[in-house]
């Protein structure tokens, strides 16, 4: 018996942004390793690239994030 089985067919109403091709599906069409989502909508979706950039760069520039160099972690 399968542990994990693979969804064929996603819920309506899911969108994805394929990696792969580089376009928005609906349901999980390719692996998960290959796509962003699920989003609400495909408008939603077509964006995905941009919405992970703009959370990258946020991430990247949050100061909580950069410790001083050669600080270690503490048990708080």
């Amino acid at each position: 018996m399968a542990l994990f089985k693979k969804r064929t067919a996603g819920k309506p109403g899911e969108w994805y942004y394929c990696l792969r091709h580089q376009t928005v599906e609906e349901g999980p069409q390719c692996r998960a390793a290959d796509r962003f989502g699920p989003y609400a909508t495909p408008e939603e979706a077509s964006h995905a690239m941009t919405t992970a950039q703009e959370r990258n760069l946020e991430w990247e520039t949050d100061p909580k994030w950069h410790d001083k160099q050669g600080d270690t972690p503490s048990d708080n």
